[in-house]
């Protein structure tokens, strides 16, 4: 199987590259740069330079190319610098034009689209886990509002698509809340955290194992993904990874309002309902206890 990955810089591209390679797939990498930066596997497959927000350059590659999927992994991620308005026209071409350019060319080509989507699109309100296909959106922020936007795209241009929820993603290719805080745990007896804002992490090698067994499938439709393990604050998640780290430094628990600093609104319920996936075949992903062990392991921070 041909699968073209977009965002291969970022965490879940490079391992979504990377667990294609070990399938034996035939992986294409892209992105907006001029080469695969990751320093592990950036030479085992081939990279093509492609801007998904300009529509011609998109259907000419992709038409070129012709895969069987596409695993569109690249957005706007920045979340408190999506609310600054010189950023907005760049978020939104990123996160709405790109994925609809993308979509309405898979759709030509007849490639399956697998689109990574958020939380974000619902309201974070309550303590019920976001079922996959409640349609009670209302995202809080304008990052959410794209990503949402985004999701449109795909189902109204594409008939092959799987749309991928997921939340709290760390991997190694790249900056995450993990690397951050144990740096900041380094330098620093005590830390600041929030216990208010309920989710589950998502380690990406993890999340690329579901993402490509979908690619192989016609199993499409809308789901949720995050290591399984149980729903827990940021607060909770920094005692344990500190833990696993050896880290002695105190973790004291805030609320969001007391720990303010974020431009944009974040989601106290970011709890995601991945009943769907077993439903439907696919295997859950590992307790997120086990999934931060590995990473520490593999990171050596």
């Amino acid at each position: 199987m041909k699968v073209f990955v977009t965002g291969v810089n970022g965490q879940l591209g490079h391992d979504v590259l990377l667990e294609l390679q070990r399938r034996g797939h035939e992986a294409i990498a892209s992105g907006s740069g001029t080469a695969y930066t990751a320093e592990d596997g950036g030479k085992l497959c081939p990279f093509v330079q492609l801007d998904i927000t300009d529509a011609a350059a998109v259907e000419e590659k992709l038409s070129a190319l012709r895969p069987d999927a596409v695993i569109h992994c690249s957005a706007w991620t920045a979340v408190d610098a999506a609310e600054d308005e010189e950023n907005k026209p760049k978020v939104y071409a990123l996160n709405v034009t790109g994925p609809e350019n993308i979509a309405k060319t898979a759709e030509k080509i007849g490639a399956k689209l697998i689109y990574i989507s958020t939380d974000y699109v619902f309201n974070g309100k309550g303590t019920a886990p976001w079922e996959a296909d409640s349609q009670d959106f209302a995202p809080l922020n304008y990052y959410g509002e794209t990503k949402l936007l985004g999701e449109k795209a795909v189902r109204a241009n594409c008939e092959k698509y799987f749309v991928v929820r997921t939340a709290w993603v760390f991997g190694l290719n790249g900056k995450n809340f993990i690397k951050t805080m144990i740096g900041v745990g380094k330098k620093y007896d005590t830390v600041r955290v929030v216990n208010d804002q309920i989710g589950t992490p998502t380690y990406t090698r993890d999340l690329a194992v579901l993402l490509c067994d979908m690619a192989e499938s016609e199993k499409y439709g809308t789901y949720h993904a995050t290591n399984e393990g149980g729903y827990i604050s940021w607060y909770d998640f920094c005692v344990e990874f500190y833990r696993q780290y050896g880290l002695s430094t105190t973790v004291i628990p805030v609320t969001t309002e007391e720990y303010g600093l974020s431009k944009a609104a974040r989601p106290e319920n970011s709890r995601l309902d991945k009943s769907k996936l077993a439903a439907s075949g696919f295997k859950p992903l590992p307790p997120w206890q086990d999934a931060v062990k590995r990473f520490l392991e593999e990171a050596q921070l």
